[in-house]
């Protein structure tokens, strides 16, 4: 692994964290929506949220494959507040949502009780899953692999538990990307940049750590989509400038750019 490929955003070598310090972290800031103004844990948390998350990430519900698990066992890395994890449920998916957060699992916990789903909710590490072998059908593990320590020890445990032929939808940050560009040239905010990890991979090492699956199909996307959250000259230049201009390029030449690196994988049957 080369230092460009897991560098910081400052150019410093890759931070590493016990599992601990990432438990911790995540415990005190899985409520940390900056759109929302609902108490966390009511139904108007749960909706703000969900409509925060898939309006910034509007390539979600084009490409996730939310109801394509229809009676198939799911697993969800990273649930966190649950809300994608809901979406496999509501199509029929069999449902098992696991964090390294308590505080996520309750408040995941509460907003399938709130929607009348049905979940199951681990507390675990993904880089050591307390599954058997060829548990699951499908994994997804979406905002994730970049806050983890070592995410080919994550990646390695997805393939165990995957059932032959089984497909995962795996997400990691791109060191190549705009955000990337802008967050160095103008001080853009990145989510959680300052979490005890993360790690910025480029596609090359992203593809290698996927080498043990029989199909990757490795796609780019999280393009620039207009700021709910800043406001004032500096929110404004950003949307009428920044992403109009950036998405009236052609989608050939700004591909490779997309701040999020989504790989479609296959294991063997």
């Amino acid at each position: 692994m080369s230092a460009a490929d897991t560098a910081s955003a400052g150019g410093a070598a890759p931070r590493a964290a016990p599992v601990a310090a990432v438990r911790a972290y995540w415990q005190e800031h899985v409520t940390d929506w900056p759109i929302t103004r609902a108490r966390p844990g009511t139904r108007d948390f749960f909706r703000e949220t969900a409509a925060y998350r898939f309006e910034k990430l509007d390539y979600l519900d084009r490409i996730a494959g939310y109801g394509d698990h229809a009676g198939e066992d799911v697993l969800d890395i990273g649930c966190g507040l649950g809300n994608d994890t809901a979406r496999f449920a509501a199509a029929g998916a069999r449902v098992t949502g696991l964090d390294i957060a308590p505080r996520a699992l309750e408040l995941a916990r509460e907003n399938f009780a709130q929607r009348g789903l049905q979940g199951r909710f681990v507390l675990g590490d993904g880089e050591a899953l307390d599954f058997p072998e060829a548990s699951f059908d499908f994994v997804y593990c979406h905002t994730v692999l970049h806050f983890t320590p070592h995410p080919e020890r994550m990646v390695a445990e997805i393939h165990r538990v995957l059932r032959p032929g089984g497909r995962a939808l795996l997400m990691m940050v791109n060191r190549r990307s705009w955000m990337r560009a802008l967050h160095r040239a103008m001080k853009v905010e990145i989510d959680h940049l300052h979490s005890p990890v993360f790690h910025w991979y480029g596609p090359d090492r992203f593809r290698a750590m996927l080498d043990r699956f029989d199909e990757v199909d490795l796609r780019f996307e999280r393009f620039p989509v207009r700021t709910l959250v800043h406001k004032g000259a500096k929110a404004r230049i950003y949307n009428l400038a920044f992403v109009d201009l950036f998405n009236a390029l052609p989608r050939r030449l700004t591909a490779p750019t997309g701040h999020h690196m989504l790989a479609f994988v296959r294991k063997a049957a």
